[in-house]
Formats: C-alpha cells, structure tokens, sequence
C-alpha cells in the first residue's frame, strides 16, 4: 500500500492523557478518526484504546474497511486525529507542527510499505542508509553491519533494485527501516507483492529484529500466517478493537476472524 498524503486537520481538543505505560513504545488513547461531514461522515476509529509494548512484534488485523491501517497511519504520524491521544515514546503526536512531526518520523519511527519505495538509481546500500544521508546522519557501522547480515543482504548491497527479486527488495526496505534504530517500526501489509516463500522469509526476519535486535514492530496484514509470526495480534472491526490474541497460530487466528465476520453479520 502506497503512503497516503498527510491530512492537516487539526485533532479536537482533549483533556490530558494519562502517561504510556512504562514498556510501551507507542500507544493510543480514546484515538477517533473521523472523515466527511453530514451524510458522508465516516467514523474510521471510534475512541481506540492500545498499547504496543517495547520489544514485542504485534499484528493488527480486521476485515475490510475495519479500521486497521487508518490507526497504523494514525500512529505513524501519517494522518492526524479527530480526537483522543496518540504517543510514540513519551511524545503526543497531536501537539506536533508539521515540520516536528517530520522530525519525528524520521528519527523515531521506521516504515515498511508494501511497495517496497526504493530508489531504482541507488544500490542496495545507499537505500538502505538514505534517510539518514537526508537527515545529515552517519550509521553506526556495527549496527548498520548487524542489521545487513540479520536481513541476509552482504552479497547484494552493491545491486540495484531491478538487480534484486521482490523478496530482496523488500529485505532492502526492512534493512532500511532497522538501520537508524528507530523506537518502532510500522509496517502495512509488508508482503502483499511477495510470493509465500519470499513472504516467509521477510517475517523471520521482522520476527529476527524483535527477538535479537530488540525491535518493536508493528504490523498490518490480513494474512492469519502473516500474523502468526507475531507475539500478539490486535483485532479491529467497524473502528473499534473487539479482541486480541497472544502467541497466534495460524488456526487461532484464521478461527477469531471467522467468528469477528459472524458476529459481524448476525442482525
């Protein structure tokens, strides 16, 4: 999925927020989403409570139109908030400007899209290092070397992206994303263009950055093997989370979903 512009909407006013908890790396609080006004007014998010703990990999997932990759944009600092709270660390997003929200994305948050967004005239290693060439930054060569050998990229980091198969190219993006340390990683529907064992390959390695680098990720997906690969997964249905599951099986998963689109479809 394509990055969405940025909306510029002022959020509505809220009373101070209680503090994040201690171990989460971002969380939300009554976070409302709304679109539209009148007869086309669409309620995105309805007063989302979530937190999303340091050092853990967590799958967001709900049917169509649930929700689930407004509150990742929400989140990220991609879209702003109707209402209620949003942190990454200690800092509320909705009090940003636009150039500290920049700011933030860049140096706090790492993206992973489904459109891998690499630069085709740049190698493997230039795109991986380019935001923190932009930001004026040098990468610290122990972890940037870490990161590139977790990712299973040292033979390749001198291709370009055309030199490179969809599964590398989207090894490319989460070396990207890993390599300035971010406090968290967001990621919508990473493996949407792959094929399954591509597909695989890039989970173990999210999966990899949180058990050995100590990442904390955040995933969209609407696959139930996807998300079995997370610790926990975080249900959405008509903008509200309805139910979570920690250490999912493929089968857990598949089953909550059948029994969320149930419950969905029962007058």
């Amino acid at each position: 999925m394509s990055q969405p512009p940025i909306s510029h909407t002022a959020a509505t006013p809220t009373a101070p927020q209680a503090p994040a908890p201690l171990d989460a790396a971002a969380c939300a609080t009554g976070l409302s989403k709304v679109y539209g006004e009148g007869e086309t007014r669409v309620v995105a998010l309805d007063s989302v409570c979530v937190d999303f703990g340091r050092g853990r990999f967590t799958a967001i997932m709900g049917p169509s139109g649930s929700g689930k990759s407004t509150l990742m944009h929400c989140m990220a600092g991609l879209d702003t908030l109707s209402g209620g709270s949003a942190r990454i660390g200690d800092t509320e997003l909705s009090g940003l400007s636009d150039r500290q929200l920049t700011r933030l994305r860049r140096d706090k948050i790492g993206f992973i899209f489904q459109a891998f967004n690499l630069l085709p005239t740049l190698t493997a290693i230039e795109n991986i290092t380019l935001p923190m060439d932009i930001a004026g930054r040098k990468p610290d060569p122990q972890w940037l070397d870490l990161v590139v050998q977790t990712v299973g990229l040292a033979g390749r980091l001198q291709h370009r992206p055309s030199q490179l198969s969809g599964g590398q190219q989207q090894r490319v993006a989460v070396a990207r994303a890993l390599a300035s340390r971010p406090e968290i990683i967001f990621a919508d529907e990473p493996t949407g263009n792959l094929d399954s064992r591509s597909g695989a390959e890039v989970l173990g390695f999210l999966r990899d950055s949180v058990r050995e680098l100590g990442q904390t990720v955040v995933m969209v997906t609407h696959d139930p093997v996807a998300a079995s690969y997370s610790d926990r997964v975080v249900f959405l249905a008509d903008g509200r989370i309805t139910d979570e599951l920690a250490a999912p099986t493929p089968e857990d998963v598949l089953d909550r979903m059948r029994h969320l689109d149930t419950e969905r479809r029962t007058p």
